[in-house]
């Protein structure tokens, strides 16, 4: 049972209730309308991950798991499983994220150096150098800021659901974000 009750959608000033009538009636999204001064630019970074950014879509989904893991995030991942498989990863990656085991000889170098920098950033906040020239020889300087920033998306959009026991209700594919149409905030 979620911690905060729906907020009432008659509150919204008009400008946010015309941004929530183009998403699905997902309940992450009513929790953030709870902030009717952010929710629609968590909307706009949420389409700009997935339209805007240098990272490619299967690095970036391999981010948000290793962020729904390490954050504990059962909605999260759950979401992001089927867009992970859609970018690309296959089903044995994302065990081995889910299992936490980074060094697993499964993954490649590449992957491997960013499943282990992003549980890093999760967890601590500092990096090693060693782990920090790793993910350098497989990211640009672009990338890895972007790589920061959908950490950090994830892990509020983590805490949000954690600490407010939000609801997984349905699972939605990211045809709408991609397509550039109004899609949903996770």
């Amino acid at each position: 049972m979620p911690r905060l009750a729906d907020p009432d959608p008659n509150a919204f000033p008009e400008d946010v209730r015309e941004v929530l009538s183009t998403l699905p009636p997902d309940p992450m999204v009513k929790m953030l309308a709870h902030s009717v001064g952010t929710v629609k630019l968590f909307v706009d970074l949420a389409r700009a991950q997935f339209t805007s950014l240098e990272l490619p879509a299967r690095s970036r989904e391999l981010v948000v798991l290793t962020v729904a893991e390490y954050a504990e995030c059962e909605f999260e991942a759950a979401q992001h499983r089927p867009m992970a498989l859609e970018a690309g990863l296959d089903q044995r990656v994302i065990e081995i994220i889910s299992a936490r085991d980074l060094d697993n000889p499964d993954l490649s170098a590449s992957d491997r150096a960013l499943i282990r920098f992003t549980a890093e950033v999760v967890r601590s906040p500092r990096i090693s150098d060693e782990l920090f020239d790793q993910v350098r020889q497989v990211l640009s300087e672009r990338e890895i800021v972007e790589v920061l920033q959908v950490v950090g998306y994830y892990w509020s959009f983590s805490r949000v659901c954690t600490v407010l026991d939000v609801e997984l209700t349905k699972v939605y594919s990211d045809e709408r974000v991609v397509s550039g149409d109004a899609g949903r905030a996770d």
